[in-house]
């Protein structure tokens, strides 16, 4: 019980769910920074031992690679699109792998029923919103505004992963006001689209 509410817990929770959240802008980007961080940092990244292969030489240049890949991907025309259709169940795992990682503490079943519902579920929620965001763009502007959406998605990815590593609880508050944004933009177009619907009938 101890380990559920110990301070380092919830410190590698809050680390985890940071990543997760910046994997629901960018797939391979948090995962890439905690790479980095886990090769160059040294031991304040708590990982489980055996996911500590994270940080190799071989991990850091797979995962450099995947994440520019994703990101100059996100700027052709249609292809962005597309990516979005499979972005939501992949940031899903991704975030689900960012919380099971770095919360060796807890046993493997708290930990993984943890990190698929926290870790997943914030990931998802993110880069549904997103998607959202996208094809709006894509419809309102021709695909003008979407360089916009894919910068912002971008940075938004380097400043949780970054928030992640280096303060932790700071990541926690953003993703909270993340996901309330999620929430009311889901909200807004559900009304939207109630709305049109009661009109044609």
């Amino acid at each position: 019980m101890n380990d559920l509410i110990s301070m380092s817990t919830i410190f590698s929770l809050f680390l985890g769910i940071g990543l997760a959240a910046a994997a629901g802008f960018r797939i391979f980007l948090p995962l890439f920074v905690l790479s980095l961080a886990v090769k160059f940092g040294g031991s304040f990244i708590n990982l489980d031992e055996s996911w500590m292969w994270v940080g190799s030489t071989p991990a850091l240049i797979t995962l450099g690679v995947a994440m520019l890949v994703e990101i100059g991907a996100y700027y052709i025309p249609i292809i962005d699109n597309l990516l979005d259709t499979i972005a939501v169940p992949l940031a899903g795992i991704a975030g689900t792998i960012a919380v099971g990682i770095t919360m060796p503490e807890m046993n493997e079943v708290a930990t993984w029923a943890l990190a698929i519902i926290a870790g997943g579920g914030t990931a998802a929620a993110i880069s549904g919103t997103t998607a959202a965001a996208r094809a709006v763009s894509t419809t309102t502007t021709a695909g003008a505004g979407n360089f916009l959406v894919n910068t912002g998605e971008t940075f938004s990815s380097i400043v949780l992963s970054i928030t992640a590593i280096v303060l932790a609880p700071l990541a926690f508050i953003f993703v909270l006001i993340i996901l309330y944004v999620c929430y009311r933009a889901y909200k807004s177009v559900r009304k939207k689209g109630d709305q049109l619907l009661a009109e044609e009938l």
